[in-house]
């Protein structure tokens, strides 16, 4: 079993992005899964409201049942979310000296 990560507080900002995008008929969510490897899941349809569910944080609940945690949303109908940059890191890895290994000779 995956632990969570702890909740990371969300910029105000985020925050008025996704109440804007709420107010939509249809919203469609990327997000990090919560698993060993990086994951990306995908939601989409109607935001019912941003919720706090105690000791996990703020999440989207979704018409369809789905819960999205704030701070792992990577992209909300195309707008970079708070998880973006995590998101940004892991695909720009390779390009990096390491490319995940320890050691690295030019």
């Amino acid at each position: 079993m995956t632990m969570k990560p702890k909740y990371m507080p969300v910029d105000p900002d985020y925050i008025d992005l996704f109440n804007k995008q709420a107010k939509k008929e249809e919203v469609k969510v990327v997000y990090f899964a919560f698993s060993n490897e990086p994951e990306l899941l995908e939601s989409k349809g109607k935001v019912l409201k941003i919720e706090n569910i105690t000791n996990e944080g703020e999440h989207l609940a979704m018409e369809n049942g789905d819960k999205v945690r704030l701070d792992r949303v990577v992209v909300i109908n195309g707008k970079p979310g708070p998880a973006y940059d995590e998101y940004d890191s892991y695909a720009l890895a390779p390009l990096t000296c390491q490319a995940g290994y320890s050691d690295c000779v030019l």
